[in-house]
């Protein structure tokens, strides 16, 4: 049985590991966390002591799907938190509206854009043109596309809307 996460004996523990998952940086994209990314699809405390935290990789052929738990496994760790089922969830697929608007704008600050639903919204994260031309339906990873601006020539990755 899950205790439910808003139960009081379950919200500090729930919101340790929520802050613990908060300092987890996706392996390709150091400066934005796994919880901003949005894979992080839930948390969930059992009545015997075990924490399931079910992840989502943007990509179901995502090669950093094993350091991402890997990673994670290590910062609950650090909390004291040993006894974590990690889920891998495939269903529904990840998809770049479950990002953090903060997430978005670290994204576009790194250089890569994010492309928002409909299709065809996107626009250069360096001098934020939408007059831009698809090089590569995949860019620096299969989750992305590669694109340049033709206002500014400049190069860039975006995630796809998936």
């Amino acid at each position: 049985m899950v205790a439910a996460a808003t139960s009081p004996a379950a919200e500090p523990l729930v919101r340790r590991v929520w802050q613990a998952l908060e300092t987890v940086m996706d392996p390709e994209i150091p400066v934005l966390s796994i919880v901003e990314l949005g894979i992080v699809r839930h948390v969930r405390l059992r009545e015997d002591g075990l924490v399931h935290v079910g992840l989502t990789p943007t990509y179901s052929g995502c090669p950093a799907t094993e350091l991402i738990h890997r990673s994670v496994r290590e910062a609950l760790l650090g909390q004291g938190l040993a006894a974590v089922v990690l889920e891998t969830v495939l269903w529904p697929a990840w998809s770049s509206e479950w990002m953090s608007e903060q997430g978005r704008q670290k994204l576009e600050a790194y250089g890569i854009a994010v492309e928002r639903a409909p299709a065809g919204r996107i626009a250069c994260p360096r001098c934020a043109s939408r007059a831009v031309e698809r090089l590569s339906e995949f860019g620096s990873t299969p989750c992305k596309a590669h694109y340049r601006c033709s206002a500014c020539l400049e190069p860039f990755d975006t995630f796809k809307c998936i």
